[in-house]
């Protein structure tokens, strides 16, 4: 699986940036869950307002990898899968699939009669075009890394095209419902070339209008779409505003009908006023300390338990997430394909001491602690330091802004050298597969950096094994007891604090339904409507 890996080192500063800058955001029980009624609003027209923290990266499923732009996207573009607002898997361009049980064949069977916005045919055809097109080496996609793995594209007939794979990849039907598949016109591919990201076409509920960098972004419905009844909604427009008092503000007076994220910290004081609901749901954005395991004290499984033991993940979630988010049970989030759950390591000061002197941990242990200079994440550092001290271990936080963090990570080449004892960051299994949670994170030497994000340098060549043998099959129930088995002997080694599974939390006007946040973050719309 060499070239999986390799393929992970291009993509390696993108996850420093990805990780140090996530949102803290997460919580059971906050929000209009907690049953907080709004007085009911009304809207005239039909025509709806997003704000949004940041401005899109650009409008090319293929070479934007952000979350924020892959949502702009998907109201325009659909791909052959996606995935439904718990991240299982659903058809949407192409009608069924099968795979080969050695995972290297995947044959999808598409729907017929559909259109692009510009009037020519969605068909097999058009899909090779596509990944055609992702899978080139040359073309400098920013995706290309996902699709690297695809050999060739062949077109069986007019609606049913197969895809062979260079090496087995279990995970291969999830990275097909990932964002980065969605189709685009090939004559819109062909007519605008590298001006594609600011000219999108596609199949999806709603048409392009205009994109202003800075401004906004402007949709409209497509009449012509293929689900009927669909779209319930005239128009979407997408407004950048970066402040989060704006952005509550906008809220509040109905400029805007819809706004994410928002920050936890005003949660209570928005939700179930000015016709405002909050919606505070589970995602699949995992929180931990990751421990250098070939440093000592790290080395020894008996210290990672201990300070597992030792941190208060209710009291990290009332502290540093404002409630909202969940304790972590497992390497991935519960919402994550073949999640396995775990028994939790429970707070326990005396059982943690117990530990660390069977280790022969002397008080007064010196550990640093890196992660990013971001105030949520200077705050959960904090709130470690202030936990492991109880045991006797003095950590030293070391906020970094994301460059110099990233240069720190990846320009060692030799294990040995790492600097990395202990580190905070967060991930997201975009593919919504078990692999991406895992694979990357605690995947062996082949993950360790510069090729991936295994700053633990844990390497268990059983789990090692194990990752690869949900990788070469297809077969459901074989991948399900692969990832189960890894992830109860990942649990029991401990080469993380494991700390909680964040929430996604959004803000609408209460005459609004069928909008959500998926777990990975990424916005639906496609059943959007507003109601009496």
């Amino acid at each position: 699986m060499k070239k999986i890996y390799g393929l992970l080192s291009a993509i390696a500063l993108l996850m420093v940036l990805v990780l140090a800058g996530c949102s803290d955001s997460g919580g059971e029980g906050k929000g209009s869950d907690d049953g907080k009624s709004a007085e009911k609003v009304t809207k005239e027209g039909k025509d709806v307002v997003v704000a949004v923290a940041s401005n899109f990266t650009g409008l090319d499923p293929h070479d934007t990898n952000d979350t924020l732009s892959n949502s702009a996207e998907k109201t325009m573009m659909e791909g052959l899968l996606g995935f439904d607002k718990d991240m299982k898997i659903i058809p949407l361009l192409a009608k069924e699939y099968s795979a080969n049980d050695e995972a290297t064949e995947f044959t999808f069977k598409l729907r017929e009669n559909i259109k692009f916005h510009d009037g020519t045919p969605f068909n097999a055809e058009a899909v090779k075009v596509n990944f055609d097109r992702l899978a080139d080496p040359n073309s400098g996609l920013k995706r290309h890394s996902l699709f690297a793995i695809i050999e060739k594209t062949e077109v069986v007939n007019d609606y049913e095209v197969k895809f062979t794979l260079s090496e087995p990849f279990g995970a291969m039907i999830n990275t097909f419902a990932h964002p980065a598949a969605l189709i685009i016109s090939p004559k819109a591919l062909e007519e605008h070339g590298k001006e594609i990201a600011r000219n999108p076409v596609g199949t999806g509920p709603f048409k392009f209008v205009e994109w202003k960098p800075g401004e906004g972004l402007e949709i409209v419905k497509n009449e012509e779409y293929w689900q009927e009844g669909f779209p319930k909604v005239d128009s979407i427009t997408f407004k950048p505003v970066t402040e989060n008092g704006s952005r509550i503000a906008m809220l509040q007076t109905g400029e805007a009908d819809f706004i994410y994220p928002v920050p936890t910290e005003q949660v209570e004081g928005i939700d179930g006023k000015d016709g405002i609901e909050i919606e505070s749901k589970p995602s699949i954005v995992v929180r931990y300390m990751a421990m250098n395991t070939l440093k000592e004290p790290f080395d020894d499984k008996k210290v990672r338990q201990a300070l597992n033991y030792a941190v208060n993940k209710d009291a990290f979630i009332k502290v540093v997430m404002n409630d909202q988010s969940s304790k972590l049970d497992s390497v991935i989030a519960p919402d994550v394909q073949y999640y396995a759950q775990q028994e939790l390591y429970k707070f326990d000061v005396e059982k943690a001491k117990e530990l660390l002197k069977e280790a022969g941990v002397k008080e007064g242990l010196k550990a640093n602690l890196w992660g990013a200079n971001n105030s949520s994440a200077i705050k959960a550092m904090e709130f470690l330091q202030q936990q492991l001290a109880q045991v006797g271990i003095e950590v030293e936080v070391f906020p970094m802004e994301a460059g110099t963090l990233s240069d720190k990570i990846w320009s060692v080449q030799e294990a040995k050298d790492a600097d990395i004892e202990l580190y905070y960051g967060g991930w997201s299994p975009s593919t919504g597969d078990a692999d991406w949670g895992i694979r990357p994170l605690v995947g062996g030497e082949d993950a360790f950096p510069p090729n991936a994000y295994n700053v633990s340098y844990y390497n268990n060549p059983k789990v090692n094994q194990l990752i690869l043998d949900g990788l070469q099959t297809a077969d459901d129930a074989a991948r399900a007891k692969a990832y189960e088995e890894a992830q109860g002997i990942i649990w029991e080694d401990a080469p993380w604090v494991f700390l909680t599974a964040e929430n996604t939390i959004a803000g609408k006007k209460n005459y609004l339904k069928g909008i959500y946040l998926l777990p990975d973050g990424s916005l639906s719309v496609s059943e959007l409507e507003i109601v009496e």
